[in-house]
């Protein structure tokens, strides 16, 4: 479930007005819903409640402190890929011992700091990182825990920029060479080979693909535990959303308009399909979710600013774009449009685009949407992930303000950015 709903003719994010807000808070701005942070989180939790495993949240997917602040008081980990996003998890009061470090390019800096801080694990990505990485803690007089990436060759049938598991993708050791480099890593000094992780992409809607690569994995996992000790298997994230929803009026699921059949993959079916492969293993199982979390978590207003009639087309201009939501640009994403008022019936094909100088600022091209007029104020749906985290200020347009609701409570948890703002760190 999510907690956006039409109440009283006007959408809502749990039992807070958005039309309020925008009133409140001007636009573009972003609104999560704290109601649906919990309750994704606790699903997925509670799906594996059989073995022994641990949550870590993807801090890329929305990285907002206060965010960061109600996973940790759900008891999550995190799954980082940058010493920033350490230090975000740390500014928000969590815990560097329940954090693994991704991503194919650490520094020097960000592994000194991840070791200082006590990491659960740097999940390295080739034997000439584990070596750095060696270096380095030999340097600090620190054993370093580390995690090999393996690549294990399976199609996630995801879209090419965010699919991971592939030979031909930049992530992780492919597999025929994995074995040797941990071999090769235990005769490393100061590494302690703490564990095995891979993540095949991202957005998947099937529970195939992660099936074929748990089965092809597990094995690998199983000899590590016995030659090197290994504690833990890090199977990744990748859970995909509905981006293409049934809106519902009131209180309703927004399964409504939707038969079991129609749902994509749910943390339930996801569990019960790959837990049978991993419940004999002994170790301890981590998932890396971000999307799935914060995805639908979150919506992006924006006000209708000008109408535009072309001899074949319909432009709405509206105050945001694609420097503050780049999914549809960047992979052709896509995100339901509704107006705040609850739509009447009439509908017209449009593009809805944005104000930078850029033929690729869009929201949505000739697609059929709830007519709305300039002055008016829209939502994107589904826009809690890969939203905020790569926004940019583009053309020097300030980057949006952001609101976390909790029931009837509002809080603004990061303020609009201003003019000066823009210039702070710049000298003429």
């Amino acid at each position: 479930m999510h907690s956006f709903h039409y109440s009283q003719g006007s959408l809502h994010c749990e039992n807070v007005s958005l039309s309020d807000l925008a009133t409140e808070h001007g636009t573009p701005l972003y609104v999560y819903s704290a109601e649906t942070f919990r309750d994704r989180y606790t699903r997925l939790d509670s799906a594996f409640a059989g073995i022994d495993h641990e949550v870590a949240y993807a801090v890329k997917a929305n990285s907002n402190l206060s965010v960061l602040r109600l996973l940790v008081s759900l008891g999550s980990g995190f799954d980082i890929v940058s010493g920033g996003e350490l230090y975000r998890v740390i500014k928000a009061g969590g815990d560097p011992s329940k954090c693994t470090f991704a991503g194919v390019g650490k520094t020097r800096a960000e592994i000194e700091y991840a070791l200082k801080e006590g990491i659960y694990s740097i999940n390295v990505e080739s034997e000439e990182e584990a070596a750095f990485v060696s270096k380095v803690a030999v340097e600090m007089d620190l054993t370093a825990p580390i995690a090999f990436r393996v690549n294990p060759n399976v199609d996630a049938k995801t879209h090419k920029y965010i699919s991971t598991g592939k030979s031909e993708n930049k992530f992780g050791i492919d597999f025929e060479f994995i074995a040797g480099a941990y071999e090769r890593a235990a005769k490393l000094p100061n590494l302690q080979l703490k564990g095995l992780q891979m993540h095949i992409g991202s957005q998947l809607t099937s529970v195939d693909p992660f099936l074929e690569a748990v089965e092809k994995v597990t094995p690998l996992a199983e000899d590590l535990k016995e030659k090197y000790g290994i504690e833990f298997f890090s199977i990744g994230g990748g859970i995909g959303i509905v981006y293409e929803q049934a809106l519902a009026s009131g209180k309703e699921s927004w399964w409504t308009d939707q038969s079991e059949e129609d749902r994509p993959l749910t943390p339930e079916k996801y569990a019960a399909t790959i837990i049978p492969s991993l419940e004999g293993l002994g170790l301890k199982i981590l998932l890396e979710p971000g999307r799935f979390i914060a995805g639908n978590a979150g919506v992006l207003l924006t006000e209708c600013l000008y109408e535009k009639k072309g001899s074949t087309k319909t432009f709405k201009i509206v105050d945001s774009g694609m420097h503050h939501l780049i999914r549809p640009a960047l992979y052709q994403g896509h995100h339901e449009i509704v107006p705040l008022a609850e739509p009447d019936g009439n509908t017209e094909s449009v593009d809805v685009v944005g104000p930078i100088c850029e033929s690729g600022d869009f929201f949505c091209q000739n697609r059929t949407l709830p007519s709305f007029m300039p002055g008016e104020t829209i939502a994107l749906m589904s826009a809690g992930a890969y939203g905020m985290v790569m926004a940019t200020t583009y053309n020097s347009h300030p980057l949006p303000a952001e609101i976390l609701v909790d029931g009837d409570q509002v809080k603004l948890v990061r303020k609009r950015q201003t003019f000066d703002d823009l210039v702070e760190a710049e000298e003429v």
